[in-house]
């Protein structure tokens, strides 16, 4: 029984991180979020109460404000996703930054300068 729930939860994470990022590129309004924002993982609990949604944000003015206005407009995003997912009921939406992908920006950074230095 425990396996096809996984696999169920695996598709509502799946199925909103789709959603939430169709939401935030296309449908999203809200002037603080500024840059590139990617959704790259969403957990949803197994009670559907809250959704934790990683993302990642590129190029943007100002990260905090970002991720503020992403969690100001929380309502609206949710309520599109109770739109478009058909689910009792519809978490609640916690963002929260992932900096992977900026970190491994960095990392290459560093090894391009370093291998930068060796060559000269």
């Amino acid at each position: 029984m425990a396996g096809k729930n996984h696999n169920r939860q695996g598709r509502i994470d799946e199925e909103f991180k789709k959603e939430l990022s169709q939401l935030i590129s296309f449908e999203l309004k809200e002037p603080t979020v500024t840059g590139m924002v990617s959704v790259t993982r969403v957990k949803v609990t197994p009670d559907l109460k809250y959704a934790k949604v990683s993302v990642s944000i590129l190029n943007s003015k100002d990260v905090q404000e970002t991720i503020s206005g992403l969690k100001k407009s929380s309502g609206f995003l949710r309520s599109e996703l109770a739109k478009r997912i058909n689910l009792r009921n519809t978490p609640e939406l916690v963002f929260e930054l992932d900096d992977s992908l900026e970190y491994g920006a960095r990392i290459d950074k560093i090894i391009n300068d370093l291998k930068n230095k060796e060559n000269k």
